[in-house]
Parts: structure tokens; C-alpha cells; sequence
């Protein structure tokens, strides 16, 4: 069988490497492709995957998004009518939707994403099957225009097919210049190009202003920040060069949450990453909360609190108690994942289905 599997973040680089691997184990034909968008391409050629770059990120506006869109759109049909594939698998990529569709190609849809409207509109009405984790109701997505009969759902969050069997690797420390010894306090930074959070996320962002609180404090601890774009880098350098740890290239991120204290997300996968790997974990995310952070919250992995203050204290005070907030994560993490299924294998259920 021939597989056409599109990459377009970071988190799908993580899992359909996954699936890439397994494809490929039981005698597929895989072909990847992702488009120019810095931390993919950085985290593709780490992960030795040749991926094929076709077109690129839309960027911050609109017009831009619907411009870069269009002409992705263009150049995956011709290469696409060539292919030939069998099947197309994408995270909710509206590109690979339309000529899937209008190729009449089978193309397996993932998505737990719901309150990305604008790319569930694109998506979802198109897809062969749609896959979804089981906490997300069918409902959430029947209105957009799809039909539940073609909506499959999973038991597990998607990191847990690249973190099941994970093992952290020690060389992200060194690369990092981080001691082991002393306390890791990890920062992501938000999803400022997104769809969803255009014109919300403020220019002083809570963890911002958390970092720079707690620099001033007498806690002795090395941070570290993520950022996801190069505006990003830049504006971040300049506050904190000298001060903080920038990653300025993609790195092994789930090696360095393993080893973390404590992580301060804003939102996407990172958060579930660091939950699901028993790291005390808070989030500032400047939007309405996602069903992703609502089940972490229920199931007490996640602490949420969009006010700098307040979410000072609670990670002071658990950087405090490290030892006994670690335990109490990892046991509520592996209560939670033991009973999680491998979504690469529901995937690969759904591609024999389809194709």
C-alpha cells in the first residue's frame, strides 16, 4: 500500500513518526511531506524523516494564511497525481483535505482539536474518518458537517504514542548547558500565529511576566524558554539573553521535560507532554481553556491559572515541595495512561479500513 502522510507541526512530526515507522515495518510505501516552517524542519531532519517541503506557514495574518493555503493546495494535487497513493493521513491539514477530496483519495483525518474552528470547517466535512480522542464528544465535531458514523474515537491523549515508550536521552542537557542537579523550570511559548488565538494573545503574556518575577525572586533554578517562531527568538533574546536559557533550534523536547522540575505552558502539546511524563505542570494559556486542558485539569495533571500572581506562588510552592508534587504527578500520570490505548494503532485500523 501506498501511504501520503502530511506534516505540518511539531506534535505531527512526533506522532507520525511513529506511524511512519510503523508503516513501514509491515511493508508500506510511505511518502512525507511538510511545508518551510522552521521548528518542523529542524525537528524532521533530527527525527531523519525526508520529508518532501511543499509550500509554506501562512504566517500571522489572514491574508497570508489563505494566500500560502492556495497555492499549497495547487502543488500537492500535481504531486499527489502523481503519487498515486493508496491512502492520505493528516492532522486536520485543509490542504491535503481538499485534494484528497477532489482526487477522490480515502484520507484518514486526525484531529482533537475542536476549538480551531476555522481548520475544523475544512477538515472535517472532508474526511474519510475522522480520529479522535474518546474524552472529545462526537458532537464536537458532527457540527461541523460530518456524519458520526465516519468519526472514530481512541482512550489516549496522541503524545502517548510517542511517549509509551519513551526513554529520556541525557545529551539535552548538555546541550543546553543545564545541571542536573539543580532545578529546571521549563517555558513554552504560546501559539501566537494560530488561527484561534489571532489578535488574543496579548503582547505581556502571563509566563512572561511569571519568568520575570521569579528571575527577581531568591528561588534558585535555570529556566529555559521554547519559542515556536523566529519574532518569537528575537523578542525573547532581547528580554532575557544572559538570564534564560532561548532555544533557538529544535531540540529533544521530551528529553528535557523528563528532566525538568517544573513546566509553564501556554497552550498546545507540550502541556499534555510534560502531564502525561509526571512533571508538575501549570498553564497560562490566554484563550478559553481546550477539552484537552479541561480533562488534564479534571484528572488533576494540569493546574491552570491565567493570572502571573497566582501562578507565581502556586509554582514557588511547588518547586518547594519538588519532591513530594513529582510523586504525586507521576502517580496520577500512570494511573491515567494505564489504561490508554496506542493511537498508531487505531490509525493503522482506520487506514486498512479506508483504504
Amino acid at each position: 500500500m501506498k501511504v501520503f502522510i502530511d506534516i505540518l507541526t511539531p506534535k505531527q512530526c512526533m506522532l507520525f513518526a511513529k506511524l511512519s515507522e510503523r508503516l513501514r515495518k509491515d511493508g508500506h510505501q510511505v511518502t512525507e511531506v511538510t511545508r518551510a516552517y522552521r521548528e518542523v524542519n529542524q525537528l524532521l531532519k533530527i527525527k531523519g524523516i525526508p520529508a518532501k517541503v511543499v509550500g509554506k506557514h501562512g504566517g500571522a495574518s489572514l491574508q497570508d494564511k489563505l494566500e500560502a493555503s492556495a497555492q499549497r493546495t495547487f502543488k500537492l494535487a500535481s504531486l499527489l497525481g502523481e503519487l498515486q497513493p493508496d491512502v492520505a493521513v493528516s492532522f486536520a491539514s485543509p490542504e491535503t483535505s481538499r485534494v484528497a477530496f477532489g482526487l477522490g483519495l480515502p484520507h484518514i483525518c486526525l484531529n482533537d482539536s475542536p476549538h480551531s474552528e476555522a481548520v475544523a470547517r475544512l477538515t472535517a466535512p472532508l474526511a474519510t474518518l475522522l480520529l479522535t480522542p474518546k474524552f472529545i464528544p462526537k458532537t464536537a465535531w458532527i457540527r461541523f458537517g460530518i456524519q458520526p458514523n465516519r468519526i472514530i474515537q481512541y482512550n489516549a491523549l496522541d503524545p502517548w504514542a510517542w511517549l509509551k515508550d519513551f526513554k529520556p536521552d541525557k545529551k539535552v542537557l548538555n546541550q543546553l548547558g543545564l545541571n542536573a542537579s539543580k532545578p529546571i523550570v521549563v517555558f513554552r511559548a504560546e501559539e501566537s500565529f494560530a488561527s484561534y488565538l489571532l489578535g488574543k494573545a496579548p503582547e505581556t503574556t502571563v509566563w512572561t511576566s511569571l519568568l520575570e518575577s521569579l528571575l527577581k525572586s531568591n528561588c534558585d533554578f535555570q529556566a529555559v524558554i521554547i519559542p515556536r517562531y523566529d519574532a518569537q527568538i528575537a523578542q525573547l533574546t532581547e528580554r532575557f539573553e544572559n538570564r534564560a536559557i532561548i532555544c533557538k533550534s529544535a531540540i529533544d523536547a521530551p528529553s528535557l521535560l523528563a528532566y525538568s522540575s517544573v513546566f509553564v505552558g501556554a497552550g498546545g502539546t507540550m502541556t499534555a507532554e510534560a502531564a502525561l511524563l509526571g512533571i508538575p505542570t501549570f498553564s497560562c494559556y490566554p484563550g478559553k481553556p481546550s477539552l484537552i486542558e479541561k480533562y488534564l485539569v479534571k484528572k488533576q495533571l494540569v493546574i491552570r491559572e491565567p493570572q502571573w500572581r497566582a501562578l507565581e506562588a502556586k509554582v514557588l510552592k511547588t518547586l518547594r515541595n519538588i519532591d513530594s508534587a513529582t510523586k504525586t504527578q507521576a502517580a496520577r500520570a500512570k494511573e491515567l495512561t494505564d489504561s490508554f490505548e496506542d493511537p498508531i494503532e487505531a490509525v493503522m485500523k482506520a487506514i486498512k479500513k479506508a483504504s
